[in-house]
């Protein structure tokens, strides 16, 4: 009894010890783009998936609305995805239609939606299935912009409308962004500089159209007159770009 106690203590710290160690894993389906655009004038979407990888893929496609826990069975999007579920083997790649169904969208500013790639692994081959393995699926979520025609205003110019200003959340100092153009902006980093002293956001976050969003700030600086915004950004490509912006009025604050 004693033994066989002891037998388990071992198999059970063992399998403490493997589960411990760190797990290589990637995805082998690399999707062609970090965002799509979807202009409303473009019957259809095309986007590239390709099996990177050393075995075949099999692989499941949707648009969802925001929910990240929500079943692709039961989303309610104006888009469809073809093919939703499909096999690509090593070295060779998969097209993905998008389609706007039609049904009505603002189109005085853009819609955002998240393209969902998901990589199931394929089973165990016959002559290993006696031994354990660690199988992952893998979901890659991208954003996808419908994007109506005739918006004011271009893309590439809505950062630099942005408008900023400090103020405290919780206590907390932060960094107030509006945005008053019809397109989302993707912001990558945030810098406040002012009376020699700096604070920044570095986490990332999306404006959208006519949205005011804040952003609490690391580090030390207050209001003044000679306070300015350093900001980075996202274009439609993934690239990034950045410009310089005066602080508007706000509330003056200094936090650490």
């Amino acid at each position: 009894m004693v033994r066989k106690a002891f037998r388990i203590a071992i198999a059970a710290g063992y399998a403490a010890w493997l589960a411990s160690l760190p797990v290589p894993a990637e995805a082998s389906v690399v999707i062609a783009a970090t965002r799509v655009i979807y202009d409303a004038n473009e019957p259809e979407v095309t986007l590239k998936l390709s099996n990177e990888g050393q075995s075949p893929a099999l692989v499941q496609s949707w648009v969802d609305a925001g929910d990240v826990r929500g079943a692709p069975s039961n989303i309610n999007v104006p888009f469809t995805v073809t093919p939703p579920i499909s096999r690509i083997d090593p070295s060779r790649s998969q097209t993905l239609r998008l389609v706007y169904t039609g049904e009505a969208l603002p189109q005085d500013r853009e819609s955002v939606f998240w393209l969902d790639v998901l990589e199931v692994p394929p089973k165990p081959a016959a002559d290993s299935r006696e031994t354990n393995h660690l199988q992952l699926a893998f979901r890659s979520r991208i954003k996808l912009f419908f994007r109506p025609a005739h918006l004011q205003g271009t893309p590439d110019t809505a950062a630099a409308q942005l408008t900023w200003r400090l103020t405290q959340t919780g206590g907390q100092l932060a960094i107030e962004v509006h945005n008053p153009t019809a397109f989302h902006v993707s912001l990558t980093e945030i810098t406040v500089h002012a009376a020699g002293k700096a604070a920044t956001f570095d986490d990332g976050g999306m404006i959208g159209p006519g949205e005011t969003h804040a952003f609490q700030l690391k580090g030390e600086v207050a209001d003044a007159p000679d306070a300015t915004v350093h900001y980075q950004w996202l274009n439609d490509y993934g690239g990034p770009g950045g410009g310089d912006a005066p602080l508007g009025p706000g509330t003056a604050a200094v936090s650490k």
